[in-house]
């Protein structure tokens, strides 16, 4: 596949590892394991591993990879924090709570996995995912995984190619003359006439059980090759919006192809509205909403997407209040009772449409199954926690004040990222 290259950089090999191998060769199948290791205490973005990035948890971009990856037998997170926590079950994956003794400043990565390894002796093959790398796709670890499945490596972790040239380092104030250290500057290659070099990019470490105990890389060991457009790492607080761009051009969004989007379902109250009522003298009931919401919604019905809007009996809607909201925006209002899923689903089979063919804007507890169920769905930055937690995007604007307008263009956005990778598939189909 042109998006990865692999190479083996050593072909050293121990009793240990032998013994893995005849393990593999007798038929018995080896319990793999992903483990992401998410500490509460990051110095340099608080909570780094679950602040929302392009409307996902950052730690939640590699969890749905490695869950779509179906490659393994448990997908778990290592954390000290409740926060983290329940994010990661959110996300589909089992906590390992990690002790104190691995949860300090000075604890290593290591301590931490062996702690792990330990705790599980089950698991025969550890893929080390970093929480910091949202590029990850899923046929990366299904490509890394075989190396070690398949080819019998014992170690591989990936690399990006980088055409930096280095020199040496001089302490400030020193007179002595820095020096070339990967370069001749008498004749400085052009870029396409050098390879570059390949530099760890983080996304992922694979170790067998044997590496673990030795200390992880070593045995037979190699790297694995990613595109630049996927080597994204987060540190301080100056990558997120570099970050936030990259993931939304090259990030993975899940199974599902948000092509087939053809209707929006958005709660009225605490959605396109703040979730006041104001009441007049006369007892008229009235309720603010924001020109960018509108528009928002008008975009989506210009590129085919039906947009209804909703309200349920526990937040009701006047009558003469849905008549102005369905003049101002050009959709149908439609009144829930307490059972939503169970009606959704039936406007769903009256339309003929499937979930994946849904997205979902709601913004409380009533709504997580449809949260849960639709192809797409968001909430508004201000929504509770069981309702950010079962949405597949978090908006960075409160309800009332742009996060309709935001969920809309990012289904529209995901339509165009799957329309072009359609036409993409369709000249190389052509070409070759």
């Amino acid at each position: 596949m042109a998006a990865a290259k692999k190479r083996t950089i050593s072909g050293i090999e121990d009793v240990r590892d032998r013994k893995a191998k005849v393990i593999k060769d007798s038929g018995e199948k080896r319990h793999i394991a992903a483990l992401i290791l998410a500490r509460g205490g990051s110095k340099g973005i608080p909570l780094k591993n679950i602040k929302v990035l392009a409307g996902v948890p950052l730690i939640g971009w590699v969890l749905r990879a490695a869950v779509d990856s179906k490659q393994f037998d448990s997908v778990w997170v290592s954390t000290d924090h409740d926060d983290i926590e329940k994010v990661a079950k959110a996300w589909g994956a089992q906590v390992h709570r990690r002790s104190p003794e691995v949860s300090k400043d000075s604890s290593s990565s290591l301590d931490t996995i062996q702690e792990f390894v330990r705790l599980n002796p089950e698991v025969d093959v550890i893929c080390h995912i970093q929480a910091t790398s949202p590029c990850l796709h899923p046929f990366h670890l299904k490509e890394a995984l075989e190396m070690i499945t398949k080819q019998g490596f014992t170690s591989v972790f990936s690399v990006v190619r980088e055409h930096h040239f280095r020199w040496q380092e001089v302490k400030k104030g020193g007179s002595v003359a820095t020096q070339p250290l990967n370069l001749d500057p008498s004749n400085r290659p052009r870029r396409q006439d050098w390879d570059g070099e390949l530099c760890e990019n983080g996304s992922f470490y694979i170790y067998t059980r044997a590496m673990i105990e030795r200390g992880l890389q070593g045995g037979k060991w190699a790297y694995y090759e990613m595109l630049p457009e996927y080597s994204v790492d987060i540190d301080v607080d100056i990558d997120w919006p570099v970050a936030e761009q990259r993931v939304l051009r090259f990030g993975y969004f899940g199974l599902d192809k948000p092509e087939v989007v053809r209707l929006l379902l958005c709660k009225v109250s605490g959605c396109l509205t703040d979730g006041r009522v104001l009441i007049s003298v006369s007892g008229e009931e009235m309720v603010s909403v924001n020109t960018r919401d509108t528009m928002g919604i008008r975009m989506l019905q210009r590129e085919g997407v039906e947009v209804i809007l909703i309200s349920s009996s526990e937040d009701p809607v006047t009558k003469a209040l849905a008549d102005k909201l369905s003049q101002r925006t050009g959709c149908e209002v439609r009144q829930l009772g307490k059972d939503i899923q169970g009606e959704v689903k039936a406007m769903m089979d009256d339309k003929d449409l499937d979930w994946k063919e849904v997205a979902y804007m709601g913004n409380d507890a009533p709504d997580v199954d449809c949260l849960n169920l639709a192809g797409l769905s968001a909430v508004p930055r201000d929504a509770p926690v069981v309702a950010i937690n079962a949405a597949k995007y978090s908006c960075h604007s409160a309800a009332g004040l742009g996060a309709v307008r935001e969920f809309s263009e990012h289904i529209l956005l995901l339509k165009k990222k799957a329309k072009s990778q359609m036409e993409q598939d369709r000249i190389h189909r052509n070409t070759f």
